[in-house]
């Protein structure tokens, strides 16, 4: 091959290797440019049913988490208590469940593709404890038999109360939205007063709530209205070891002054786990009595004003039977230990209650 030739071989070799590189630059690529992940996270927390008053909520529970972030298009809510929710819009709303007032960190994070940006915003919440049982004693009659049971007769009452407690409608009946229990003057088998006493006792018990009651007290020097609890397990470990909770007791006579107490097999009868506080017009205007019980104390209450606290220093079966399901009781006796003498006046007092709400 001459030299001439060889050389327009080279030079067509060269022009078409220069256009293949030159057509490889400029040509259009075939891959996709980087992906934009998502930016400027906002995330926002609102407190559905809060006010000025009630700042961390009416305890619904409920709140609106609002969030936004630029190219993102979806989003993960963590919730600060294990739940999480995933959205593709701007706001999910929430309900948190446990009684109580509680703080939590929310977490949000925003997504494209594989690229993310995360933030947070904590909110303080209270959530109203759940009604789990309650009488509002609307239907009239004999108190519902589902729900109460009758201690009756004499003998006492290990307290040297002279009453007999009946059954009887004159005693205790449901009438116009309240039940109304009658402690009365009157000779009833052996017995110069009758009255009732009625509890849940193999109904309806519970471990650890809150317990509102709702009542007007009677008048009458030597009555003795209650509303208390019994550990459930009394007739297997007898009293005081079963544990007893005095929401309210009240002296006919001394008017106006309400006392709770506790009674533990450390302190029981003439126990020193009491408090009282004095409250107007108890014969004539309603008040809410109240006991909130927790595994760590017990806290009387009227009218939401707290009078006593039991919260024992050492902890022990002695000084602690509550770790077991209590039920309600609810009697006017006369008389008695506590009671003190009766009006020789006296003719009828009667308690009447308008509801009783057990919480948790």
């Amino acid at each position: 091959m001459n030299s001439k030739k060889l050389f327009e071989q080279l030079r067509l070799f060269y022009c078409l290797l220069i256009t293949v590189i030159f057509l490889g630059c400029s040509g259009s690529s075939t891959e996709d440019e980087a992906p934009v992940g998502p930016s400027g996270l906002e995330v926002s927390v609102e407190i559905l049913g809060a006010t000025a008053g009630d700042p961390n909520g009416d305890g619904s529970g409920k709140i609106l988490v609002k969030f936004s972030a630029k190219n993102a298009t979806s989003y993960k809510v963590n919730f600060g208590n294990g739940d999480t929710r995933e959205t593709t819009s701007n706001s999910v709303t929430y309900k948190y469940v446990g009684n109580g007032t509680h703080t939590y960190q929310i977490f949000v994070s925003a997504y494209k593709g594989s690229g993310f940006v995360s933030g947070s915003e904590s909110v303080t919440i209270y959530v109203a404890p759940a009604l789990v049982w309650a009488d509002e004693f609307n239907v009239d009659g004999s108190p519902d038999n589902s729900k109460w049971g009758f201690d009756t007769g004499a003998g006492g009452w290990g307290n040297n109360e002279p009453q007999f407690y009946t059954s009887r409608s004159e005693n205790v009946r449901v009438d116009n939205g309240l039940l109304r229990i009658t402690a009365k003057k009157e000779s009833y088998e052996g017995a110069p007063y009758t009255s009732a006493r009625i509890n849940t006792q193999g109904k309806f018990s519970f471990k650890y709530g809150k317990v509102e009651v709702r009542a007007k007290l009677p008048e009458g020097g030597g009555t003795w209205p209650a509303i208390w609890m019994l550990g459930s397990n009394f007739q297997t470990v007898g009293w005081p070891a079963s544990g007893e909770i005095d929401i309210m007791e009240h002296k006919g006579n001394e008017p106006g002054k309400i006392h709770s107490a506790i009674h533990t097999p450390s302190s029981y009868g003439a126990t020193t786990n009491s408090g009282f506080r004095t409250v107007a017009n108890v014969s004539s205007e309603f008040h809410v009595y109240a006991v909130e019980w927790t595994p760590q104390k017990i806290v009387f209450s009227v009218d939401g004003v707290v009078h006593y606290t039991y919260m024992p220093s050492v902890r022990n079966n002695s000084t602690w039977p509550f770790d077991a399901p209590q039920f309600i009781i609810l009697n006017v006796a006369m008389g008695g230990n506590f009671g003190g003498n009766i009006d020789p006046n006296f003719l009828s007092g009667t308690m009447e209650i308008d509801y009783v709400r057990v919480y948790q």
